[in-house]
């Protein structure tokens, strides 16, 4: 995560209450899109733009931003910041999950984990951890199971390969 993101974040976390903090996450997470665009990361590059005319570009995606929101775009274009937005948006998620106690995490599995099993799941990671854990299941390659909840540092994985050189090390210490 950027440090420059953070301190912005920081900034509007102070500035406003929770209400229009998710506000103004739900504006910005409708951006990000638009970042994967080449023409627009080309206008927001461009040299031939002002400052002050990519912050307007970027407030007239935004449907009816409030003032310190456009404020706080304005700050961003000013200082040359408006490609932090999708990092800030990461930012800004985990500033609210935190005031919410809230977190969303990931289960990664070579199969689809049952809804009762993901239940089940959630229950326990939230009551190890006092807070709540939403967990979303993602089917991959991966030999085995992890669980992950990166805005509070946790993983948890069991991978077969892991268990088998566990097993052959633990037979081999008691031969």
């Amino acid at each position: 995560m950027s440090v420059i993101a953070k301190k912005y974040v920081k900034a509007l976390v102070e500035s406003v209450d929770e209400k229009s903090l998710v506000l103004a996450y739900e504006s910005l997470k409708n951006l990000i899109p638009a970042f994967n665009n080449k023409k627009f990361n080309n206008i927001l590059s461009s040299s031939d733009v002002t400052s002050l005319k990519k912050g307007e570009f970027i407030l007239s995606l935004l449907k009816n931003p409030d003032v310190k929101l456009t404020n706080f775009i304005k700050l961003l274009s000013k200082n040359g910041r408006l490609n932090e937005i999708p990092t800030i948006t990461k930012e800004l998620k985990n500033q609210i999950a935190k005031l919410n106690n809230q977190f969303d995490g990931v289960v990664i599995s070579n199969f689809e984990v049952n809804q009762s099993d993901m239940i089940d799941l959630e229950k326990s990671i939230s009551k190890k951890l006092n807070t709540t854990i939403k967990l979303e299941n993602k089917v991959s390659d991966y030999p085995g199971i992890k669980v992950e909840v990166e805005s509070l540092g946790v993983e948890v994985s069991f991978s077969k390969d892991r268990l088998k050189a566990q097993m052959a090390e633990h037979i081999l210490k008691t031969l």
